[in-house]
């Protein structure tokens, strides 16, 4: 029969008659443990409900097998996507992952920065609350001082001495320019990410790099979507109520997009009347068929890149930290 409350080592111990060093070599080492014995110690831990504490060993040991994930939203497809290869890839090598969903918050993304290095962990894979040229929070010099390994996904920091995996932005932008000029388009409504964020700034240059190579001329209207679901929907519906119907339409991501398909469905106004356009692609709008032109960043290939790089840092911290940039297609 278990017992009630926590279960300990020097339970079971007591339970088989074995020293507390004998058993707790029977989980960590088991080949240096007699079959019979370690078989006693099993039974006894089945029986009692015992379940080692991993972390407890993780600060006992010299080396940690966790990694944690900082991610400023969840919800975006793209973070779920990369999460879930950097989590596969990290088991398949021995590591456990602590995701931390800061929700797109400054403080939360510190005391989360703050609660990773409390646990030890080996490295830490982070995508900022923004990307922002001036945005230089205070815990950069803690990680610096622990000599943490870190890597940067998607969005990036304004240091140099981090890796990182970024996205081809500029690219992006221009695919989507080289989409509206097919359509004989010359205006859109843009949903963005902050002004002052660097990929926002990436995305619209691309985007007009394509129409000054075809020497056409073009007007955007860039309203600030944050990024998000709602922001973007609100945006929209301001938009039409103040401007009327636009003939294009950009979110240049997911969330936006959906946001902008949403606002339109509410107002009554068909996705093919009124042309949608974005970055990434939107996920299960073909079971639907709806069909929108996007841009694809293979999010898994992100996430792989991270955790690799953040693993070989993790082996040879005095490496020089490494830059990879992912491509993206037209769909």
């Amino acid at each position: 029969m278990k017992r009630k409350g926590t279960v300990t080592i020097n339970d079971v111990a007591r339970h088989v008659g074995l020293t507390n060093i004998t058993v707790s070599r029977a989980f960590k080492q088991p080949d240096k443990v007699k079959p019979a014995t370690r078989e006693r110690i099993m039974e006894a831990a089945r029986e009692l409900g015992y379940v080692p504490n991993a972390f407890a060993s993780q600060l006992r040991s010299s080396k940690s097998r966790l990694i944690g994930a900082v991610i400023a939203s969840i919800d975006n497809p793209f973070y779920s996507e990369a999460i879930k290869a950097i989590s596969r890839e990290a088991k398949a090598r021995g590591y456990d992952i602590l995701l931390m969903d800061t929700d797109g918050d400054s403080d939360i993304e510190a005391a989360a920065i703050q609660t990773l290095l409390s646990y030890q962990v080996a490295g830490i894979i982070l995508s900022p609350v923004s990307d922002a040229l001036d945005y230089h929070p205070a815990y950069i010099e803690t990680l610096r001082d622990a000599q943490l390994p870190l890597v940067m996904l998607d969005r990036t920091l304004p240091v140099e001495d981090f890796s990182r995996v970024v996205l081809d932005n500029r690219k992006a932008g221009w695919l989507i320019g080289n989409a509206m000029l097919k359509r004989k388009l010359d205006q859109a409504l843009v949903l963005t990410g902050p002004a002052n964020s660097y990929i926002t700034q990436q995305r619209l240059q691309g985007l007009r790099d394509a129409y000054q190579q075809a020497d056409t001329a073009v007007t955007l209207d860039p309203r600030e979507g944050l990024y998000n679901f709602e922001p973007a929907y609100d945006a929209v519906m301001h938009y039409l109520s103040e401007s009327g119907h636009p003939s294009a339409i950009v979110g240049l991501n997911q969330l936006m997009t959906l946001g902008a398909l949403s606002a339109l469905h509410d107002i009554g106004i068909s996705y093919r009347d009124a042309t949608v356009l974005g970055v990434d692609q939107l996920p299960y709008c073909s079971i639907f068929d709806i069909r929108i032109p996007t841009t694809r960043f293979d999010a898994s290939h992100a996430g792989h890149q991270a955790i690799h790089l953040l693993l070989s840092r993790i082996a040879n911290p005095d490496a020089p930290p490494q830059r990879v940039v992912i491509d993206c297609t037209m769909e």
